[in-house]
């Protein structure tokens, strides 16, 4: 049973989260995982489950690399129940040319991608050998996407059929997204498509579109679509949009926010809760292994909602409530890990063992200067945009990762952390709170 509040692997390397769904009374997580190494490499799935989304156990790999078509790797998918069945969607991946120095890496960057499925009846026998098979060929019209990069199939059912969002490129670089549409979940007719502009990235990557609140949300993770040469130019956003089931059409609303302003975070994958709640996680990227032995982890699972226009991510009610037991300091946490609650006047700042929090005139920021690798490609200082109103913080601490909620989920600031001390140096008063994990480790939440 996993003692932190994020999820990590077992060991070796995970990315991105995959078949997230709840399903016969559990939580099912499934993610990218390369078994051998804290590094990326051929890819195969790995899986987790959980009664509460606190409390994760481990399971085999799900998934490995046994087809023509996957040969170099299972790549991202979702996951539908269908008449009590489990359907697994992913991309396969087949390297044109293999490293002849690594044969778990491309070589010259030439592969094809097909689209694949494979099915359970109970989540966790998962047959790949006997019931895995192409649904989606590589795409031949480069008009449609890319035969390499047009990947990571979302699913989801509509009131006309099935529907799958994949991510893709256009001829000129520009990324989009390919809709396909089923009435039976095995076979899959091209349907439609919708893009932007090229300040939108040149790959779109882990397309997720799903309604809460009336309100149609689209989640992607675009390539190259930040350049400030200070943070990995692949981040993930979100823009409000609408999906026509008829013409299989999308308007895209002008205008994307970032899913998480520590820009960290990557390739979120939402699913419904078991009250129907929408929810989503996504991929911590570290820039190196922990004691090389693991690296990556996923962030809390977060409710998403829409209030006048602006997307919300807020810590699952289930997390909230687990961190409810009051202390002294933050030694006395445990395993768990624990919250920190406050609010911001200006200039206030918060040093959890050198990791800081600060508000600067209207804007909360983080600073993790002094627990954090000098490596290109990952900032160390981070901002919300200016807020309205309130200076309200949630801080969700662990060893490695830190999630700084403004505002009950108005904007997110998620930082990955090495070498994090234990205390707290603060000159709030008597406005701050630490609050520990009242949960067991083998307990679960009560329905």
């Amino acid at each position: 049973m996993i003692h932190s509040i994020h999820l990590r692997a077992p060991s070796n390397w995970i990315n991105d989260p995959n078949g997230f769904i709840y399903y016969k009374g559990l939580y099912h997580l499934f993610y990218q995982h390369f078994p051998y190494e804290p590094r990326w490499g051929r890819m195969h799935w790995g899986h987790a489950v959980s009664p509460d989304l606190i409390h994760w156990e481990h399971q085999k790999i799900a998934l490995f690399p046994s087809k023509y078509d996957d040969r170099s790797g299972c790549y991202s998918g979702s996951a539908v129940e269908h008449e009590g069945r489990l359907y697994l969607y992913y991309t396969g991946m087949r390297y044109l040319e293999e490293n002849p120095e690594d044969i778990n890496l491309c070589y010259n960057n030439q592969s094809v991608s097909a689209q694949m499925l494979i099915t359970s009846e109970d989540g966790f026998r998962i047959d790949n050998i006997r019931d895995k098979r192409r649904v989606i060929p590589p795409v031949e019209n480069p008009e449609v996407g890319d035969k390499k990069d047009t990947r990571d199939p979302k699913v989801w059912r509509g009131e006309r059929g099935w529907y799958m969002i994949l991510g893709t490129r256009t001829p000129d670089c520009e990324g989009k997204v390919i809709f396909y549409k089923s009435s039976d979940l095995e076979n899959w007719e091209f349907a439609g498509s919708a893009k932007k502009d090229k300040s939108w990235g040149d790959m779109w990557e882990c397309p997720d579109y799903f309604q809460t609140d009336g309100q149609g949300v689209l989640m992607l993770s675009p390539m190259k679509i930040l350049n400030d040469g200070v943070n990995a130019p692949n981040q993930s956003v979100c823009a409000l949009a609408d999906f026509c089931e008829e013409t299989c059409t999308m308007d895209i609303r002008d205008g994307y926010q970032f899913f998480d302003w520590g820009l960290d975070l990557y390739a979120p994958q939402s699913t419904l809760d078991q009250e129907g709640r929408r929810i989503v996680t996504a991929w911590a990227r570290m820039p190196k292994p922990v004691d090389d032995s693991w690296s990556g982890m996923f962030c809390i699972p977060r409710v998403v909602e829409v209030n006048r226009g602006h997307v919300y991510f807020r810590p699952h009610p289930y997390v909230k409530q687990a961190f409810s037991r009051p202390l002294e300091q933050p030694s006395q946490a445990g395993e768990g890990g624990y919250r920190v609650e406050t609010d911001l006047e200006d200039g206030d700042r918060v040093d959890i063992g050198g990791y800081v929090v600060f508000r600067r005139g209207r804007t909360i920021g983080t600073d993790r200067t002094r627990v954090y690798p000098k490596e290109s490609g990952y900032g160390t200082v981070f901002r919300t945009p200016p807020l309205e109103e309130g200076f309200h913080v949630d801080i969700y601490v662990d060893s490695n990762l830190i999630e700084v909620y403004v505002n009950d989920g108005e904007y997110v600031i998620s930082n990955v952390v090495y070498g994090l001390g234990g205390e707290i140096a603060a000159n709030l008063g008597g406005k701050m709170k630490i609050m520990g994990c009242g949960l067991g480790g083998g307990g679960h939440l009560p329905r």
